[in-house]
């Protein structure tokens, strides 16, 4: 049986690693900033703020968050986390941030993105 941590971790592995050339920095930096947003605004706001930007690498990783923490789609995802009670957003908010970190991780072995390099501001 695994944890939480190796299952994430092999799930999150395999995502980043399929990320297309062209999309990597972008994709990277967002994995970077979104554990950023998610403490500063809530999750409910940052998802929706990241749900809104136009960029294609941005909407790949909510869809990579939402399978890795059960969620289904990214549009279910946004839809549990402004519907969720109070004990399961904060499950929710626990497990994305969780899973973040190993994107943040992985944004820097597997693509190269350290958190100093510029793929689009907040």
């Amino acid at each position: 049986m695994q944890t939480k941590d190796q299952t994430y971790a092999a799930k999150i592995f395999m995502q980043v690693s399929a990320v297309a050339e062209g999309d990597r920095k972008k994709y990277g930096a967002m994995a970077h900033k979104l554990p950023i947003l998610i403490r500063t605004a809530g999750l409910a706001q940052a998802l929706a703020y990241v749900e809104a930007r136009s960029e294609t690498p941005t909407k790949l990783l909510l869809d990579h968050l939402a399978e890795v923490v059960g969620a289904g789609s990214r549009q279910q995802l946004l839809v549990h986390s402004r519907t969720a009670s109070l004990s399961e957003y904060m499950r929710l908010t626990r497990d994305a941030l969780a899973a973040l970190l190993w994107y943040k991780r992985f944004a820097q072995s597997v693509l190269g993105v350290d958190a100093s390099d510029e793929g689009g501001s907040i």
